[in-house]
This record gives structure tokens, sequence and C-alpha cells, in this order.
């Protein structure tokens, strides 16, 4: 006698894929767990990266949560950032932007670190030292970003026609 197929598996955030959850099932042909990936977030398109115990980013975090607007969090002190987001948000509003220079990390950097900046040096010293991005950045998806935080500019942004 095989295994009894549940008929609504429970959802476990693991990173199987249902194929191998179904051959551990033995003759059932349903997955014993429904898999989310925990890269997968559904129904986001907002990502707010930044680092977790930076105030502003808290205060950030505290105005979507306050409003129910659903967003990624994406810590690039812990995580990283690859030089393709870099790339792409320097982009849209410029390594000037991007480069927190009112910031400590900033500040601790060499003279001749902080000369003559350009492009490819601002986004070398943000890989190397994620702490030196403003924060935070806000992906709206459909190449939409806001750097840093303003309440008015979020409102305008995100919540535009939603009354």
């Amino acid at each position: 006698m095989g295994r009894a197929c549940p008929s609504n598996p429970p959802t476990l955030n693991l990173a199987v894929s249902n194929k191998r959850a179904s051959r551990a099932a033995g003759r059932c042909d349903k997955p014993l767990l429904q898999v989310q990936s925990h890269t997968e977030t559904p129904n986001v398109t907002i990502t707010i990266y930044g680092i977790k115990n930076c105030d502003t980013m808290k205060k950030a975090r505290a105005w979507l949560d306050e409003r129910g607007i659903a967003y990624a969090f994406h810590d690039y002190k812990a995580d990283g950032i690859d030089r393709a987001h870099l790339d792409r948000w320097d982009k849209k509003v410029g390594w000037q932007v991007l480069l927190n220079r009112a910031g400590t990390t900033f500040r601790a950097l060499q003279e001749e670190q902080k000369q003559d900046l350009n492009t490819g040096k601002a986004i070398a010293l943000m890989l190397a030292q994620p702490s030196m991005i403003k924060r935070p950045v806000l992906d709206l998806g459909g190449g939409r970003i806001l750097v840093g935080f303003k309440p008015e500019i979020y409102s305008n942004a995100l919540l535009k026609g939603a009354a």
C-alpha cells in the first residue's frame, strides 16, 4: 500500500523542486510539499535596498509598512550588491546621487581615494564598501528608482491615484 496523497499539501520555504518532492512521495502524483523559493516574493514588484540598522532605512520601511505597501528587502551590507545593479542605477540617477559622500565610510577614505571621482571609481568604491551607497534605494520596477527617503516623494511615487 502506498501513501495517501494530501489534498492540500503544506507550503514550506525550501530550496527543492516540486518534482523531487513528488518523487519522494512514491506513487502519489501530487507533491507532498508546495515549494516556494526564498528568492520569490509573490506580487511584489518593489524592492528596497539598504542596510538593516540604518536609521533612514528604518524610517522608510516603517513608512511602507504603515501604508501596507508590500516590498522585498535587500540588505546590501549583508548580501552585497552586484555591478549590474550599480551600473543600472548609475544610468538612471548618476553616481553622484548614489555615492553617499556624507557618510562616515566615505569620509574615512584616504584623500587620494576621494580625488578625481568618476563613474568607474565611484562604482568600484560602492562595490568594495556597500555602506557608501546612499540609502535607501527603492526599486519600483519598470526601471524606476528612488534614492534616499523623503515621505512626500514616496507619497507621490507610490500613493498617487491610490485614494
